[in-house]
């Protein structure tokens, strides 16, 4: 007796249409064209995860130079984290765009140790 794949299809066939829900025109409805839509927003999600990284980094250090820049005799960016280095302060550029917008204050003092 021969086993048809129907079901198994199907199913297969209805869990690519629900994920390019919402595509435009027949993305959302022709199997085969949904099927290659699905993959390149496949593709698309996983560049995407790695480009947000980046962009948060590039945002931390915005917020640190924007900080660094308010406060006089401050030393520019990059010397601020050679300081960091050398003086072995444990801080990464998240926590300290985090201190800039949410306690100045702290932010100064470690800059002035860094500095001194």
């Amino acid at each position: 007796m021969r086993i048809k794949t129907g079901v198994t299809r199907r199913r297969a066939h209805k869990k690519v249409l629900s994920r390019t829900k919402g595509f435009r025109m027949t993305k959302n409805r022709l199997y085969k064209v949904a099927k290659e839509a699905d993959l390149h927003a496949g593709q698309y999600a996983f560049e995407g995860r790695k480009n947000r990284k980046r962009d948060m980094r590039k945002l931390w250090i915005q917020r640190i130079n924007a900080g660094l820049s308010q406060i006089d005799g401050a030393p520019n960016y990059s010397r601020f984290i050679n300081n960091l280095k050398l003086k072995e302060v444990i801080l990464d550029r998240k926590v300290l765009a985090d201190l800039v917008v949410s306690d100045f204050n702290t932010f100064q003092q470690v800059v002035t140790f860094t500095n001194s």
